[in-house]
């Protein structure tokens, strides 16, 4: 979500906050800022927007000075406007935070009764006036931080600088990351790696409630007791080039035609095809001992877990339950003893996953992250961790991490079922071998791309559109429809083919495109059942399948799949359902990589 940016530096900070703050533009916002400081006195430039929005308000008015602090905002709080545009200044500091402070409410009207003013509508303006008033009792700048901290109640981290403090910096971290980066006479803080990638690779990863103070010189943790405390340095695997497009026109394009690379290589780190084995990371449980798998996720990675649900029930005879993570927790889970919850997630910083992951720790669960980046929160408080191995996703719509999701649960679910001796060692062999096929059948997909835009830009005006599939592939026909939701902004919905009859028929008519998932599977006649349905009263049913040449007499278009199995159709099927959102939304003209309101990583609840 937000990205922070922190120097005390040696050289000018802006033009660097500002680089380190467009490697953060993939995760969404709708404002930016930086404050500096300079011979002691703190000043900013804010603006609504881009970040070509604040670099002309710096061309109109440069900052000097050779530490600062940068941000990009999503609104939580107040509208995405100058005067809630972080950095929040005072008279004396100057903060950017990421989160939400749920007891802002009291603590406002605390300091409105001291005859403390405010300029915007933020949560975060409350911590700069509390922790300006700290100061200006006299406080000493470390003990006014810490009572801040002691009075918050919330999500946040949180980045400080302090007038008249040219050598000091702070942070916070309590639900939402926060990185300290160490250099050659300087120290930084971040919200993740990618935000320091260009600054520095020797990191700390704050824990939870842990806070810092930044000197030029050197790095002091503490714990939310106030207390110093050691955490391990690590070399971060980010790299420090900027991500580019290459020859694509955006991202989201980029990343669905690099899909048969990164599954290749992620199903690399998990298939050994000389054996025909699975080789997952090392557990510190047995499989064989596991009797029921709990999937938590968000979003698309919800969409990968049920996928998994019927991978898991059907080939290893596991009872599989999914659940939204914002939700899990507060239905109060009945857990099943030793059991395994997976919690997935690409950044492995999505707060109501991260929430669930600790609920279900806590409760005595197994743990297990299948996470996108090895360094975040939930990789590192799991019991075991999946990578996925997609590589830096840019566009906030998720695609290559999503087949990276399914290949790594697909793997998983064949382990599994071998660790329960419900498969054997033939047969796991041609498991592993259908596979292997992935990369080579999504290419052949990709080849269609022409095809697939032809039908998309068809589709682009429509008001409302649905996706349909049976089995493992409703799961798909959902995340096709959350898609183009995202990008293109039509309204469209997925839904299990058999249940249209049961009400969702009813909005079918011939300005409703229906697009019909239907590989050549022990469902297909009833899926094609349903599709006639449809075409019976004038709907445009658009089919993806590697059959029913017969039944597609008729329909508005056709696009030949290849045939596969039940391991590898779901990875299939995600690129078409992919493309036909990106060029609907190329059509339209919407923002395709950092649609309205969404952000990349969602780091508050």
């Amino acid at each position: 979500m937000c990205g922070i940016v922190g120097i005390l530096g040696t050289s000018p900070a802006t033009p660097r906050i500002l680089e380190s703050l467009k490697r953060l533009e993939y995760r969404g916002y709708d404002s930016a800022g930086i404050a500096t400081i300079e011979d002691g006195k703190l000043d900013r430039r804010r603006a609504p927007g881009k970040l070509g929005a604040l670099e002309d308000a710096l061309k109109a008015s440069a900052l000097s000075g050779n530490s600062g602090i940068g941000h990009t905002r999503w609104a939580t709080h107040g509208e995405p406007t100058e005067a809630n545009a972080h950095p929040h200044m005072t008279h004396r500091v100057a903060i950017v935070h990421n989160g939400i402070i749920e007891n802002f409410r009291p603590l406002k009207e605390e300091l409105l009764g001291k005859g403390i003013t405010f300029e915007g509508e933020t949560d975060t303006e409350v911590v700069a006036r509390l922790l300006t008033s700290y100061l200006d009792e006299g406080m000493p700048p470390r003990d006014a931080f810490h009572k801040t901290l002691t009075r918050l109640v919330g999500a946040f981290a949180l980045c400080v600088l302090i007038s008249g403090e040219d050598d000091l910096m702070f942070g916070a971290r309590e639900g939402s990351p926060l990185v300290v980066g160490f250099g050659e006479g300087e120290n930084y803080l971040g919200s993740d790696a990618m935000a320091l990638a260009s600054l520095s690779n020797r990191l700390i990863y704050l824990e939870e409630g842990d806070w810092a103070e930044l000197t030029h010189a050197k790095v002091q943790v503490f714990d939310p007791a106030g207390n110093p405390v050691e955490r391990p340095t690590t070399i971060s695997q980010v790299a420090a080039t900027m991500v580019d497009k290459g020859n694509h026109r955006h991202f989201m394009q980029k990343e669905i035609f690099e899909q048969p690379t990164v599954v290749a290589q992620a199903l690399g780190r998990y298939l050994d095809p000389n054996a025909g084995k699975v080789r997952l990371p090392q557990m510190p449980f047995e499989l064989a001992t596991v009797p029921k798998v709990t999937l938590v996720a968000c979003g698309t990675s919800f969409y990968a877990a049920q996928v998994a649900r019927y991978w898991i029930e059907k080939l290893a005879r596991v009872p599989a339950e999914v659940d939204i993570a914002s939700e899990f927790r507060y239905r109060e889970p009945v857990y099943m003893h030793g059991g395994l919850a997976i919690f997935i997630s690409q950044s492995g910083e999505t707060a109501d996953t991260l929430a669930a992951l600790r609920h279900a720790k806590a409760a005595g669960q197994r743990v297990a992250a299948l996470v996108n980046v090895m360094g975040s929160t939930m990789a590192r408080e799991a019991d075991v961790v999946l990578p996925i191995h997609a590589g830096a996703e840019i566009g906030v719509a998720s695609t290559k991490a999503f087949t990276c999701q399914l290949s790594v649960l697909a793997a998983f679910a064949i382990d599994l079922a071998a660790a329960k001796g419900q498969i054997d060692e033939t047969q796991e062999a041609a498991f592993v071998e259908e596979l292997e096929t992935t990369p080579k059948l999504m290419a052949q997909v990709l080849h269609h791309d022409e095809d697939i835009a032809k039908i998309a830009r068809s589709i682009a005006h429509a008001r409302d559109v649905l996706f349909v599939g049976r089995g493992i592939h409703f799961p798909i026909a959902m995340e096709g429809a959350l898609k183009l939701k995202e990008i293109s902004y039509i309204h469209a919905e997925g839904y299990a083919a058999g249940e249209l009859k049961h009400g969702p028929i009813a909005l079918i008519d011939e300005n409703v495109p229906v697009i019909g998932i239907a590989p050549e599977d022990d469902l297909i006649d009833k899926t094609v059942s349903n599709l006639q349905e449809i075409m019976a009263r004038q709907g445009k049913v658009i089919l993806l399948s590697d059959g029913a040449e017969k039944e597609a007499e008729g329909m508005y278009a056709h696009l030949s799949m290849p045939s596969a199995g039940e391991l590898v159709t779901p990875i299939l099927y995600a690129i078409p359902v992919q493309l036909l959102a990106y060029y609907a939304a190329v059509e339209k003209g919407t923002d395709v990589d950092q649609p309205r309101n969404l952000a990349k990583s969602v780091t508050v609840e």
